[in-house]
């Protein structure tokens, strides 16, 4: 169901639909000579290394209420406040029930009306720097995300 793309350092993830759905950072541990970082890690992708942890970045909430000139009245106002509550709501349910307590909640550097969450994975067991391996990794948390209609 979800595609990963190596780009640099990092993988982009889509949906069946080819939309971008967030990214995933793995964290390749201390890398010595930092000057030559770019291909150390080229080369643990190329011996498909594993790592233990890793980065989703992902979106987290739309407001839907700062655009730049958009009027709008207390009524929507109230509307998209009482959405985002919910939305809040069924991600603190999903942070809970899955143990995740790592995370950073920042504005979305592509939009500004929007909230994004960046997850601490920690794996199970080592995951291969490898495409699939890392689809299957990720999308034990991203599945469940879409079935609670957060992604």
């Amino acid at each position: 169901m979800w595609k990963v793309d190596l780009d640099g350092t990092y993988f982009k993830i889509y949906d069946k639909q080819k939309n971008t759905v967030g990214y995933f950072a793995p964290e390749y541990g201390h890398i010595y000579p930092e000057e030559k970082a770019d291909e150390i890690i080229e080369q643990m992708h190329k011996r498909h290394e594993k790592i233990a942890t890793g980065y989703l970045m992902i979106p987290m909430v739309k407001f839907g209420i700062f655009d730049e000139n958009k009027e709008m009245h207390l009524e929507y106002l109230f509307r998209q406040l009482d959405d985002v509550k919910k939305r809040l709501a069924y991600w603190n349910d999903f942070l809970s029930n899955n143990a995740i307590k790592q995370y950073k909640i920042t504005v979305s550097h592509t939009d500004h009306d929007m909230l994004s969450i960046t997850l601490r994975l920690v794996f199970s067991l080592p995951v291969e720097l490898e495409k699939n391996s890392i689809q299957n990794a990720i999308g034990n948390i991203l599945d469940p995300l879409q079935s609670m209609g957060l992604l």
